[in-house]
């Protein structure tokens, strides 16, 4: 039988205990290993591009500097990585920010160790990690900001929308798919609660994507709670 290749984690914080305390952690864990270690930029880039880590666990704060600052760097020099941030900030605008730079999560420091060993899983599967409070918080950010509409009033803002004439092109069933990616279901959780199959949901997903101009399922998420077309968290 052949072994599967360990999923290997570039660890990214300017402190030398929470750098030891993650690394025990991560190589207690069958199936993990820790690519390197990194305080600052310069060495967190060095490392990606040398070892080529398949998931980096990213610090905000790193003294003098600022992960975001260097994430699409860190993306760039190791193509195949994803990012995960772990972080005690809370900052949501700093969550949207990192969310649009290209992060595949994001989890707070003061979460259990084995939700971070879960999450990092998840990130290299493919997926994303991000709890329903985090994302409530980036939808609040907007909406201070001027990126979402409140409830009140939503058909007459939409209506001058030029995001509305994309919407208007999806089906019923695509409306319905968008809507349950929106509540955080899975691709198999909405074939049993529609009664179609995983594969007919795959379809209607790659439709929406093309017609929404969305890359992926934390776009569309972002995207139906933006243009009302599933309700955000509470």
């Amino acid at each position: 039988m052949p072994q599967t290749k360990p999923i290997r984690v570039l660890l990214i914080d300017d402190h030398a205990v929470v750098r030891s305390g993650l690394r025990m952690l991560v190589e207690s864990r069958s199936g993990l290993k820790v690519a390197g270690e990194a305080a600052n930029r310069a060495e967190a880039l060095a490392i990606a591009k040398s070892e080529q880590p398949d998931v980096i666990l990213l610090d905000l704060d790193m003294n003098n500097d600022n992960g975001l600052h260097f994430l699409p760097q860190l993306l760039a020099v190791a193509g195949n990585a994803r990012v995960l941030i772990l972080t005690g900030v809370r900052d949501p605008d700093a969550y949207s920010r990192a969310i649009r730079l290209g992060a595949s999560g994001l989890l707070l420091k003061e979460k259990a160790a084995d939700v971070l060993i879960k999450a990092i899983e998840k990130v290299h599967a493919g997926e994303f990690w991000f709890d329903r409070s985090t994302i409530g918080n980036v939808l609040t950010e907007m909406s201070r900001a001027g990126g979402a509409s409140s409830m009140g009033g939503r058909l007459t803002e939409m209506s001058r929308d030029p995001e509305a004439a994309k919407i208007a092109t999806l089906t019923e069933r695509e409306r319905e798919v968008s809507a349950l990616i929106g509540e955080g279901l899975k691709n198999k959780q909405i074939a049993s609660r529609l009664f179609i199959s995983e594969t007919t949901v795959r379809h209607h997903l790659t439709s929406v994507f093309d017609k929404l101009g969305v890359s992926d399922r934390l776009e569309l998420i972002i995207y139906t709670y933006k243009h009302g077309l599933a309700k955000p968290p509470r």
